[in-house]
């Protein structure tokens, strides 16, 4: 059975899970209107919430039952004397949408093909595509879509934003850049990761009175206040040693930062004792910048000896390695010893020159381009589909994977992935990934296995630096996150 996820996990539910919710409503209810009522309603409670002294909408339907939503919504405005006007450029095309249209043009209702004074509106619904859409809008449908994107108006997406793929979260062409999405029956995997959270907005999610089964969830997505759940107090005759300690390998010349970051993030995320293996030339400016970590001057394999890696809970390999003989010989000394492995950065590099098979508990760090080369794919190809680009490099390490980026995806085998809802653009700067590597060393170390190291140490990273942009997210950097990383991995009850 698998473990389950900390409280304050979102269930993810892809096209599959939803169809057969739908399916099941509409043999419960005879047909699926009352569950399109419900969502046109839900979806003009949420415009009036968001929007309330909104007088003018243009409601953009399209042929689908996401543009039967549209009418329903449309009909209720209406029915309130606001001036409402739905664009489309074809009929509906399914029972359901011909009968909410039908019920819209009774009430009073106007329709034409005409996508025009938009700047002069107060919203505008787009109520184009849903979760069907798998390819790129074209012809006069990609050119309303950038006419309402140029109106620059308040827009509230139904369901998805048309152009985004909600299973995969890819942007084949043009999209609507909503202000705001509302997510019917539960959130869906493709809006929190990749390119889709650039067109998403604020999310919300309307379960419209449907129960989907938790089993059909096909991945989690995770917010700050999860971090409770996997770092709770600490004993109170807690000591070093039962805090573990990290062994942090890495920072060949000119690369010696990478690994002095990577030992700050570990201390600062729990672990007991931190040791660091590294070219002797950074041992004094590291012992400078971090007093509390036990420098050691490695300038051949050999340099670690057996002792050292006993000592050691768990290692963190890779920031700052490089990928010439003296990395190489230190990843296969690490690998050699036995110990629980966090790898990051040139190992990966490494690894995609010459792939060998890890223990399952292992963690690798790859952000998209890393990933892409351990794939022999495109970085192209691993954006399109961040999920899929997850599993497979699952199935070709059989290990726990942290697919980094913006929605970071944390997939193991046999686990439902997570994704993690923290982090900005202002972390994308050199210096983050090492950060992570010591973040998730030290919780595995601490204890957690080593899919919940990852998941947490991932969230606590994204969190950490959600705090530290407060005052900005241009010109943040890796060292601003550390008092941060503190704060976060004591919450509320811990110390």
């Amino acid at each position: 059975m698998e473990p389950a996820l900390p409280t304050h996990a979102i269930a993810l539910h892809g096209r599959a899970s939803l169809r057969r919710a739908e399916s099941g409503f509409a043999a419960a209810h005879g047909d699926g209107f009352e569950l399109m009522r419900r969502a046109g309603q839900a979806a003009w409670r949420q415009l009036l919430a968001c929007w309330p002294q909104a007088q003018r909408i243009v409601v953009a339907c399209g042929p689908g039952n996401n543009g039967g939503d549209g009418y329903v919504l449309a009909t209720q405005a209406l029915q309130t004397g606001r001036q409402v006007r739905v664009v489309r450029l074809a009929p509906p095309a399914t029972d359901l949408a011909r009968r909410a249209c039908a019920q819209f043009e009774a009430a009073g209702g106007e329709i034409d093909a005409a996508m025009e004074g938009l700047d002069r509106v107060d919203v505008i619904v787009d109520a184009v595509f849903g979760i069907g859409l798998a390819r790129a809008p074209e012809g006069a449908v990609a050119d309303w879509i950038d006419a309402i994107n140029a109106a620059s108006r308040p827009v509230l997406a139904l369901d998805v934003p048309s152009g985004v793929d909600a299973e995969t979260g890819n942007v084949a062409g043009v999209a609507i850049r909503a202000t705001r999405t509302l997510q019917f029956l539960a959130a869906h995997p493709g809006l929190v990761t990749g390119a889709a959270l650039d067109y998403c907005g604020a999310l919300c999610t309307d379960t419209l009175g449907v129960e989907l089964p938790a089993p059909d969830a096909c991945a989690s997505a995770l917010r700050a206040d999860a971090l409770g759940g996997w770092l709770p107090p600490r004993r109170r005759d807690s000591h070093k040693g039962r805090n573990g300690h990290v062994l942090c390998i890495g920072g060949d010349h000119g690369s010696g930062g990478a690994i002095v970051l990577c030992a700050q993030a570990a201390l600062r995320s729990g672990a007991g004792l931190v040791g660091v293996a590294t070219r002797a030339a950074h041992v004094a400016a590291l012992l400078a910048a971090q007093p509390e970590a036990m420098a050691r001057a490695v300038d051949d394999a050999g340099g670690i000896d057996a002792a050292q890696f006993e000592r050691a809970t768990v290692l963190a390999i890779g920031p700052g390695l490089g990928t010439d003989a003296w990395g190489a010989a230190l990843l296969d000394a690490a690998m050699a010893c036995g110990k629980p492995l966090v790898l990051d950065a040139d190992v990966l590099n490494l690894l995609a020159r010459q792939p060998r098979g890890l223990p399952a508990d292992t963690v690798l760090t790859p952000h998209p381009g890393e990933a892409a080369r351990l794939l022999q794919a495109s970085i192209a190809d691993v954006q399109s589909d961040r999920y899929s680009a997850a599993r497979a490099l699952v199935e070709r390490f059989g290990c726990v994977v942290v697919l980094k980026g913006a929605g970071t995806i944390v997939a193991a085998p046999g686990r439902t992935p997570c994704v993690i809802a923290a982090g900005n653009p202002g972390m994308a700067v050199g210096g983050m990934g090492d950060l992570l590597t010591g973040v998730v060393a030290a919780l595995r170390a601490q204890g957690l296995s080593a899919f919940d190291a990852a998941a947490c140490g991932a969230l606590l990273h994204g969190a950490a630096g959600d705090d530290a942009a407060i005052a900005g997210e241009r010109g943040l950097l890796p060292s601003d996150l550390l008092p941060q990383l503190r704060r976060r991995a004591n919450p509320a009850g811990a110390n």
